[in-house]
């Protein structure tokens, strides 16, 4: 019995069935990815990002989408479409599209379990992107942010924004995210201490007492 050849998705089939689809799905090069679920505080730090930078922009040309919105990345290797956290856009794509080809700021909000493809793969294709200024990485651990900004020269240096009294300059779009807009709402003090009884939990258990 042969094996059977393993046929790539096109992406017009690709955009077609999201259309239908009752998941969000990303797509690379040939392959569909369905999209995890998010915890609320995932949710909540994104939702922070898109909803500063909106009153900041608002009345500008660059606007802020959210998660809902696709982007196309177009590399020699292939095309995917990523969905981020938040994205800025100068120069939109037509109202009837479902993605956009020109975005200026990409924030993605990381976790332990999606870390490898944000700082990976995505990061590696969002950096290929023309249009690119700056790639922001939000810790949902801990109030950090990974900056990756587009230099002169045309390559990206990598910065780090630690601590909430921190701010990442945007000129680029004519804004600023001060970590504590970002992370509003966000309690690590209760975390690290959840975390904490956990800790002393399992190694009351470890010792059998």
């Amino acid at each position: 019995m042969g094996v059977e050849k393993w046929k790539p998705v096109l992406f017009q089939d690709y955009l077609d069935s999201e259309e239908v689809s009752p998941l969000k799905r990303e797509y690379c090069e040939g392959l569909i990815f369905e999209m995890p679920d998010f915890t609320n505080r995932h949710n909540e730090i994104s939702g922070n990002a898109l909803g500063h930078l909106h009153s900041q922009l608002r009345g500008k040309t660059c606007r802020p989408w959210n998660s809902s919105t696709k982007i196309r990345i177009r590399l020699t290797s292939g095309t995917r479409f990523y969905y981020p956290d938040a994205f800025v856009v100068c120069n939109p794509n037509p109202a009837n599209d479902t993605y956009h080809d020109a975005p200026v700021v990409v924030l993605e909000v990381t976790s332990p379990s999606t870390r490898r493809i944000d700082l990976g793969e995505k990061k590696d294709a969002y950096l290929a992107i023309p249009t690119l200024m700056v790639y922001l990485v939000a810790e949902s651990t801990e109030p950090v942010v990974q900056v990756y900004r587009r230099s002169p020269n045309g390559d990206f240096q990598r910065e780090l924004a630690i601590g909430l009294e921190a701010s990442i300059p945007l000129p680029e779009i004519g804004a600023t995210l001060a970590l504590a807009d970002l992370y509003e709402g966000i309690d690590f003090e209760a975390e690290a201490a959840a975390l904490r009884v956990m800790e002393e939990e399992a190694l009351y258990s470890a010792s059998g007492a």
